[in-house]
């Protein structure tokens, strides 16, 4: 698949943003994080400004972006539409949290925690969601898998903890429980994604021409002409092809930038105070946030698409 730019951004910046709102609204109202209201503007302020940058960035990709809306009509069976449905409602908690916890200082947010508990369970429903529409997909091997869905939850989890962590920092404290959940949370994350490409990579069932077009049981199929002689969408947004040696060149640079160096860093920082704890705090997210970025350039190029199959391709 074609990895487009603003489907990386939206996947990177809405997961992060949900899991620092996913956080957040599950420590605040137990004090564990500073509770002064210029931490809550610049925690909840940074969450919903990283979702909105995230869901916003997603219609770049759509023919007609004003039409996005109507996405949201086919809830009963499409993810992508629960996915709508789920990012707009946790906008409600969020605000009504952030408000009350600024204005008032309530971090429960407006009855006995009603809100916080709305506001991190939209952020779980919302991540879930985008995750399923990817794992639904029997069209794309790579993505129709059981460890997709985990692999968004787990890095929206160490992303948010990456900023958490920063923001913590930043404002002057040092949660060890934080530090803790970053390097959990991350060797997580990249040893569920170890799983998933190590089973793309050895996966025993193919899509071939036969399966495609149900003629397996006559033997093999071949192609007398491909559907179109000159270049086409279907070629240019499915037909993208990275070289397995530049993937895993790239999954290299993946894994040194989302797991290695942000463990190292975050696990110096643990013994560091006041601006170096701050700097150190930046440049583990810095790191992370870049690690998650060429992973999920890997996760749109690796996928293949069956009507390949239809353009060449022997296998998909």
């Amino acid at each position: 698949m074609h990895p487009a730019y603003s489907v990386i951004l939206f996947t990177t910046s809405a997961g992060a943003g949900y899991g620092l709102l996913f956080l957040v609204a599950l420590a605040a109202p137990r004090g564990m994080v500073p509770l002064s209201a210029g931490f809550g503007i610049a925690s909840m302020g940074l969450a919903l400004v990283l979702i909105t940058t995230g869901l916003l960035s997603s219609t770049f990709h759509l023919g007609r972006p004003e039409r996005a809306w109507r996405a949201m009509s086919q809830w009963r069976s499409s993810w992508l539409s629960r996915e709508g449905i789920a990012a707009v409602l946790t906008y409600i908690p969020a605000v009504l949290l952030a408000g009350s916890w600024v204005f008032f200082g309530d971090t429960n947010g407006i009855g006995p925690g009603w809100m916080s508990a709305f506001a991190w369970i939209g952020a779980l429903v919302t991540v879930f969601c985008t995750g399923q529409i990817y794992a639904s997909l029997p069209t794309i091997r790579q993505w129709n898998s059981v460890l997709t869905t985990p692999v968004y939850l787990l890095y929206a989890l160490a992303t948010g903890a990456l900023f958490l962590n920063a923001l913590i920092r930043g404002f002057g404290g040092a949660e060890q429980w934080c530090d803790v959940l970053v390097i959990l949370s991350l060797i997580a994350a990249w040893a569920v994604k170890g799983s998933y490409w190590r089973g793309i990579d050895t996966a025993s069932e193919f899509n071939t021409v036969e399966t495609a077009t149900g003629l397996r049981s006559l033997g093999k199929v071949r192609l007398l002409d491909p559907p179109h002689s000159s270049d086409n969408y279907l070629m240019r947004e499915m037909g993208f092809k990275v070289a397995r040696k530049h993937a895993r060149s790239l999954r290299r640079i993946a894994k040194t930038f989302g797991l290695f160096l942000p463990l190292v860093v975050t696990s110096v920082m643990t013994q560091a105070e006041g601006g170096l704890g701050i700097l150190l705090a930046l440049v583990a997210l810095v790191c992370g946030m870049a690690g998650v970025a060429v992973e999920r350039w890997l996760f749109f190029a690796e996928a293949k698409h069956t009507v390949q199959l239809y353009y060449g391709e022997e296998a998909a």
